[in-house]
């Protein structure tokens, strides 16, 4: 579970990386001086999507660990060994990879003839709005990956958490139950935030939205999930919790008055 919680803060700190600074840069310049290069607005987007889709399968991962520890606890150092994580590993990130790679490539041999982009950030979507071609296939395409992602993802939740939920019914054990719930309530809640966040992004590149709402729900959809995954994670980890605890008991009460 920490070598998983590790993936999902490295890939948090990329998307928000691949995002964040350009932000804050482009604030600083007059509206006449925003632009960016075609190639690094590609890199830009691909970083975007790559590291959306890797939160989803990262957190596929993370369900089965929990269902495997929850439902067959006697047998998961034998299943989840270090070579079962590792192929995991290269399957969450190489499938994202080669999704991703696929659209971009498509999108990619299209001409342009636009040079305006609307949202706050780089994306497949906007990339190919530039072309005047037909841009059908990219958008069925774009629209049919992001469905089989978003069915995969729920698709494991609903499975291994239905499952983890009869365990817990059936087994009648307050320590399992407990250890259930302490386990799995940080991995929904940040599986709920990134399907919220997600799902208010294709909302918004698919249906007319103003620009303003674009731009304040791009920028929460990388701040949100990345910035509260830590404080989730953090706070399920007894050390942590326990540092905590104790500094605060530490503190003098005149410093806690103030």
């Amino acid at each position: 579970m920490y070598l998983l919680l590790v993936q999902m803060t490295l890939n948090d700190m990329v998307g928000s990386s691949a995002v964040i600074p350009r932000v804050l840069a482009d604030l600083l310049r007059p509206p006449e001086l925003r632009s960016v290069h075609l190639y690094e607005c590609v890199v830009q987007g691909f970083l975007v999507h790559l590291c959306s889709t890797a939160s989803h399968t990262i957190l596929m991962i993370m369900a089965f660990d929990r269902y495997v520890a929850i439902c067959d606890p006697l047998k998961y150092s034998s299943i989840m060994s270090g070579r079962m994580l590792l192929k995991l590993t290269l399957l969450a990130w190489g499938g994202a990879f080669l999704l991703i790679f696929i659209l971009f490539v498509l999108t990619m041999k299209l001409t342009r003839c636009r040079s305006f982009i609307t949202g706050l950030y780089c994306s497949n979507a906007a990339l190919f709005r530039l072309s005047c071609e037909n841009t059908i296939v990219q958008n069925i395409l774009g629209l049919l990956s992001t469905s089989v992602v978003l069915a995969m993802s729920i698709g494991m939740i609903l499975l291994t958490y239905t499952r983890i939920t009869l365990v817990c019914v059936t087994s009648h054990s307050s320590s399992l139950n407990r250890r259930a719930l302490q386990t799995c309530s940080t991995h929904l809640t940040a599986y709920i935030l990134l399907l919220a966040s997600g799902l208010s992004i294709v909302a918004m590149q698919r249906f007319s939205v103003t620009v303003e709402v674009r731009k304040v729900l791009a920028l929460l959809k990388d701040l949100v999930p990345g910035s509260l995954n830590p404080i989730i994670y953090g706070l399920q980890s007894k050390d942590i919790r326990r540092t905590f605890l104790w500094r605060r008991h530490k503190r003098s009460p005149a410093e806690r008055l103030q």
